[in-house]
């Protein structure tokens, strides 16, 4: 069996795969917040419930918000910030006696979406999250791309590609920078952007509905999203040129995007033509537990 782990903000969530990806067991809990020795724990609990409610014994990959230093093995970038300094990995391994594998979440997200999801049968499939943050993952052959210090696909935090007036130097990002993608293209973004427009605070499904109900103020952040979105997309072209993008995360169900981002980046890509397919996360918020499962693939 192949075991994952998502490790996020507010739930733990474990899953068993077959070889074949067939779901054998799924199971969450609360994440212990502020407290790595309890965290340390609940993945063993749910280990020892995963094994004991499918009689298998496993491999346990876990996806964390944050990555490992691949020198040090201590975790950074975690918004789980009780995790950064640590040597988790080492401490995981002790604690349920076999190797594990770790690898950042979005890279999670990417590996599942390459290995039986939106990008099945791709050479390099990138996959961006959409939700409360705005991080990304490479899968290339269904392995993820942890890059020479840990950090591929890390766009969350460089600046939001050809500013526009008003969009330098940007709003102030929490992690000290100003003008971060994050700030621009995560659904928290979306949320932002429009009550900067308006000063009214609304969530981003309820923005979504006035603009397809023709509000002009909710068609006009919708479309500065989309734009900076785009912008975005563009420059990965650029540097990766992905077979595929796959999108997750909650600004991920917004359907036209699909339509949109296509023309929109189009004139941004240094290329006369552009055809690399955005889609949607097959497996949707459960592809980041899948792809932890899948670390152990081979």
């Amino acid at each position: 069996m192949l075991i994952g782990i998502d490790w996020g903000g507010t739930k733990m969530e474990v899953i068993g795969l077959s070889d074949q990806g067939q779901e054998l067991v799924r199971h969450r809990i609360p994440t212990p917040r502020e407290d790595y020795e309890g965290s340390i724990r609940a993945v063993v609990d749910l280990v020892g419930h995963a094994e004991q409610a499918t009689g298998l014994t496993g491999h346990v990959g876990l996806g964390i918000p944050g990555s490992p230093n691949p020198k040090t093995g201590l975790i950074r970038n975690a918004n789980s910030w009780w995790l950064n300094g640590k040597p988790l990995g080492r401490d995981l391994e002790q604690a349920l006696g076999r190797p594990v594998r770790l690898s950042n979440d979005a890279n999670c997200l990417a590996v599942s979406e390459a290995v039986d999801g939106a990008g099945a049968g791709c050479h390099v499939v990138h996959g961006i999250i959409i939700g409360t943050g705005h991080g990304s993952g490479i899968a290339i052959d269904g392995r993820p791309h942890n890059g020479f210090q840990g950090l591929g696909g890390e766009i969350g935090h460089y600046s939001l590609p050809w500013p526009k007036e008003g969009e330098y130097p940007g709003p102030k990002c929490w992690c000290g920078r100003t003008g971060c993608l994050e700030m621009y293209c995560s659904g928290t973004g979306f949320q932002d952007d429009y009550e900067r427009a308006t000063g009214t605070r609304l969530s981003g499904r309820e923005i979504v509905a006035k603009m397809r109900a023709d509000d002009p103020d909710a068609k006009a952040s919708y479309g500065r999203y989309a734009d900076r979105l785009a912008r975005s997309l563009a420059l990965i072209i650029d540097i990766l040129d992905p077979d595929v993008f796959v999108l997750g995360g909650g600004m991920s169900n917004v359907d036209e995007l699909y339509d949109d981002l296509p023309r929109l980046m189009t004139p941004y890509v240094f290329s006369d033509s552009v055809e690399t397919p955005i889609r949607k996360a097959k497996f949707g918020d459960s592809s980041g537990v899948r792809g932890a499962a899948w670390l152990w693939k081979d």
